[in-house]
């Protein structure tokens, strides 16, 4: 691989890193102060139970849903690098054909 691309690489590995990094931030800050907001709540003990409970589980539905729209979108992402990889090997072929006549 050529620097160039090398560079572009890493520069988009960290950039995904970075973005990784903020939206686990956001998230574990919304749920501290959801909780935070629950536990200072004026329902009973039970009732506040029953909502975390309530709203753990869509959370988990949330995360799971979302981790699969991610593993897709990779996917989708490799197999259309994947082509440019395959559509750009065949060019630089047809290339060296023509400057070798």
């Amino acid at each position: 691989m050529a620097a160039p691309q090398k560079q572009r690489q890493r520069e988009t590995d960290e950039a995904q890193q970075e973005g990784a990094g903020t939206l686990a931030c956001f998230l574990s800050g919304a749920v501290i102060g959801a909780t935070a907001a629950l536990l200072f709540a004026p329902q009973s003990g039970k009732a506040t139970r029953q909502f975390i409970t309530e709203k753990t589980q869509q959370g988990k539905d949330v995360v799971v849903e979302t981790k699969q729209d991610i593993v897709e979108a990779s996917r989708d992402m490799f197999d259309r690098g994947r082509k440019l990889v395959d559509d750009a090997t065949d060019l630089f072929e047809r290339g060296r054909k023509l400057v070798r006549g």
